[in-house]
């Protein structure tokens, strides 16, 4: 019982597991904070594992034929948001199943990543690191806010951004209204399917610029097997979180914490089952799901296609 004691408290008293977890949420939340768009307006993107990728692959290549870490994000919002096209269009305007086109679309860029890192070998590098001066001196959590590389500091942004968008403006509101009650919008003159396609554009940006982070602020190089399945998890904070953006960042951290948990008790030098460390994030996400999926309400449209005069 001392000896696991000890472990918990090098675990919970070491910075690197502080840093890892501030890396891992960080990524999470540039997903989840455009999947908690989408679901808002009633369609769950399954596919936000592809835009994770198709950012991160065309960031690598942006970067690998300019040298420039902003032509990197902006061809990573392009991978994402192309992704995102293709979701938008076959689900709210084709009206085709938005599960089996997500799951395609996840298949599908997996396997074009794969083929074209192998042909192209796009070379990357991690961006510079910002130390933001006093607050990154801060005892366990300075380095890991306030001691990034400086992708890191565009979430600080990006959150309050889509905070605004979804609750301050009439979009937002018009937004949540078709996830909502679609039937009401439309006679209220809202194009229902319209803003659904928007709010998928809106992950495909958000998500796009998670998989350039993930390049320039958290690794440093492009595999196929870069993403490994956290679009997922990604979706599951926001389920989580009960769909408001509070709950959704809390949920990237708690499931971020079991990624970070998994790095530190190894770089520690602690001997526990590899098998099972690495699978203790999706054991931490399905028991999240378990405890609080049913303690909130989902958007009542989530899901549900809408085609007028059907519904």
């Amino acid at each position: 019982m001392s000896g696991f004691l000890e472990a918990f408290i090098d675990i919970f008293t070491s910075e690197s597991t502080y840093i890892n977890g501030a890396l891992f949420a960080a990524f999470l939340a540039f997903a989840a904070s455009g999947e908690l768009v989408a679901e808002r307006a009633g369609t769950l993107n399954i596919s936000v594992e592809g835009m994770l990728l198709g950012g991160a692959f065309a960031s690598a290549v942006g970067y690998d034929a300019s040298g420039s870490t902003m032509v990197a994000l902006l061809t990573g919002v392009l991978g994402g948001m192309t992704v995102a096209l293709v979701q938008a269009e076959m689900s709210h305007r084709l009206t085709a199943d938005q599960f089996v086109v997500g799951l395609t679309l996840n298949i599908l860029v997996f396997g074009l990543a794969g083929f074209l890192d192998n042909e192209l070998e796009p070379e990357t590098e991690l961006a510079a690191r910002w130390e933001i001066p006093l607050l990154s001196d801060i005892p366990l959590v300075g380095q890991a806010l306030f001691g990034q590389r400086w992708p890191f500091y565009l979430l600080y942004v990006l959150i309050p951004v889509t905070g605004w968008l979804l609750y301050r403006t009439r979009w937002g509101l018009e937004l949540r209204s078709v996830g909502e009650n679609p039937q009401s919008a439309d006679v209220s003159g809202i194009d229902v399917n319209k803003r659904r396609r928007q709010s998928i554009y809106y992950a495909g940006f958000t998500s796009g610029l998670g998989g350039w982070f993930l390049i320039f602020g958290q690794i440093g190089l492009f595999e196929d097997s870069v993403v490994g399945g956290r679009g997922f998890i990604a979706i599951a904070a926001v389920i989580f979180g009960g769909w408001t953006l509070r709950g959704t960042v809390a949920g990237c951290v708690v499931f971020a914490g079991a990624l970070s948990f998994r790095l530190s008790i190894q770089g520690l030098g602690y001997e526990v089952n590899s098998e099972l460390l690495q699978s203790l994030p999706f054991l931490v996400t399905l028991a999240g799901m378990a405890i609080f999926a049913h303690r909130v309400r989902p958007p009542a449209a989530l899901a549900r296609p809408f085609v007028r005069g059907l519904n």
